[in-house]
């Protein structure tokens, strides 16, 4: 019997939170210790402030750099005024907490430890032992250190520098801190207040940045509910004003030869075909406005258009008037069902097109099966006749381009030189993908062989 427990899992908590808090502290305080990470400039966007002149804006944006020089700058005065050095021994005692303090304009970690390991060295060679472990220079340098590098990092970053710091003072008050004045308890207390502070200002901080991000994603879910109920608004006025209409041209159109005595059969085919269009149109209208309406639209069992039906659908815009050609070149077969009824409404888009805005002209389509996928070829040559074209907006050419798009395929939809329009389309079919669709579609007809072939011998039992 196998043991499914993973290394992790077979710790005990403890060990996993202790692995965890030393995880956080390199990650915090080794990792990247040396890195180059110079203080930003203050946003001024927000609040008053942002009322101010850009060019008093730019130079606003470094007071916090101002304030941490003049943080350094304090510093340097009180090692300079407390030493007991003259000359260059003292310079350099009073300037080296004061470079740290600068050191955190640009590498805030390395910043820290470089001011904990300069502080016995100061404390030794600084006032014979009088403070320890901190020097007054060094006292106030660590302080700010804490305080800066904590501000531009993160409350956890804060409290390991602290505990870093307590461990520091109590091994070294321990083993060298007999007899002088300890500095390490007040340095302690001041600085753990100081880095109360600033965590509760950055945990403030990061809770108006979530409440900001929250109402951002609660007014895109508003507008998104406001986009549905507006949809649903065109979508019953589309069905209560189009669908009427529709209803009475298919009725009008039924009852139109029965007001004629003795009608000529042209004119009763024509209003079949009226009555026929009207019909087909409301019912993919209902269906179409049904899924917009309704979340839990399911769609009808009825087949959808295939390239199989061109034929019905060429034959029907010719009783409209259009004057159209098919041909179909290359091996026909059977493609994805996504491929074929794109394809269809294509034609049938591209043909409506010829109707509309260039009435009396001849259209031809071409369908062309290749071994890589699909290839549509509508085109018409230029207006004829008395009727004028009618206006589009252009709806139905983002509609043919947005279907190819989403099948993967190339349009191009141009004028061509004398006077007509041409749709060039390719749907890409990958091979596998059509021999899958093949072997699925066999497989299908196949089952449904079997099972008419068993229907009839159980139908001849006697």
């Amino acid at each position: 019997m196998t043991s499914t427990r993973t290394t992790d899992t077979s710790r005990s908590p403890e060990l996993r939170l202790t692995l965890k808090a030393l995880g956080g502290l390199r990650a915090d305080l080794f990792t990247d210790a040396f890195a180059y990470r110079p203080l930003p400039r203050m946003e001024l966007e927000r609040g008053p402030l942002r009322l101010l002149p850009v060019g008093i804006r730019t130079h606003l944006g470094l007071l916090p750099h101002a304030f941490v020089a003049l943080l350094a700058l304090i510093v340097f005065f009180i090692g300079f005024t407390t030493t007991e050095f003259f000359g260059l021994p003292g310079l350099v005692y009073a300037s080296i907490p004061a470079l740290t303090v600068l050191l955190t304009l640009i590498r805030p970690v390395f910043a820290f430890w470089v001011s904990l390991a300069a502080t016995p060295f100061l404390a030794v060679d600084g006032r014979a032992g009088l403070d320890w472990p901190w020097e007054p220079n060094s006292f106030a340098a660590h302080l700010a250190v804490l305080v800066i590098v904590a501000a531009r990092t993160r409350p956890r970053t804060g409290a390991w520098m602290w505990l870093i710091t307590t461990g520091y003072a109590l091994f070294s008050s321990v083993l060298f801190g007999i007899g002088v004045d300890n500095d390490a308890p007040q340095l302690l207390f001041v600085s753990a207040l100081f880095l109360l502070v600033v965590a509760m200002r950055q945990v403030r901080r990061q809770a108006a940045r979530e409440v900001t991000a929250q109402q951002t994603v609660t007014a895109a879910e508003r507008s998104r509910r406001t986009l549905l109920e507006e949809r649903t608004t065109i979508a019953r006025e589309l069905h209560d004003v189009v669908a009427h209409h529709m209803s009475v041209v298919a009725i009008q159109a039924e009852a139109a030869p029965y007001r004629v005595e003795n009608p000529p059969p042209e004119l009763e085919q024509a209003f079949l075909t009226i009555r026929e269009n009207a019909v087909a149109a409301l019912t993919e209208l209902r269906r179409i406005l049904g899924v917009v309406r309704a979340e839990d639209y399911e769609a009808p069992d009825a087949p959808q258009p295939t390239l199989a039906d061109l034929d019905a659908l060429v034959a029907n815009v010719r009783e409209a008037g259009l004057d159209v050609e098919k041909a179909v070149t290359g091996a026909v077969r059977e493609l994805p069902q996504g491929v074929e009824l794109s394809a269809y409404r294509i034609v049938q888009e591209a043909l409506s097109n010829v109707l509309r805005h260039a009435p009396g002209a001849a259209a031809r389509v071409e369908i062309g099966y290749v071994l890589g996928g699909l290839g549509l070829r509508i085109a018409n040559g230029p207006a004829r006749g008395l009727v004028k074209p009618s206006p589009g907006a252009g709806h139905g050419i983002t509609g043919m381009r947005e279907r190819v798009t989403m099948l993967g395929g190339d349009m191009t939809a141009e004028a061509t030189p004398d006077g007509g329009y041409e749709v060039t389309v390719f749907v890409p079919v990958s091979r596998e993908r059509d021999e899958r669709d093949g072997r699925q579609e066999q497989k299908e007809r196949d089952q449904r062989d079997e099972r008419d072939e068993r229907d009839e011998r159980e139908e001849s039992r006697p």
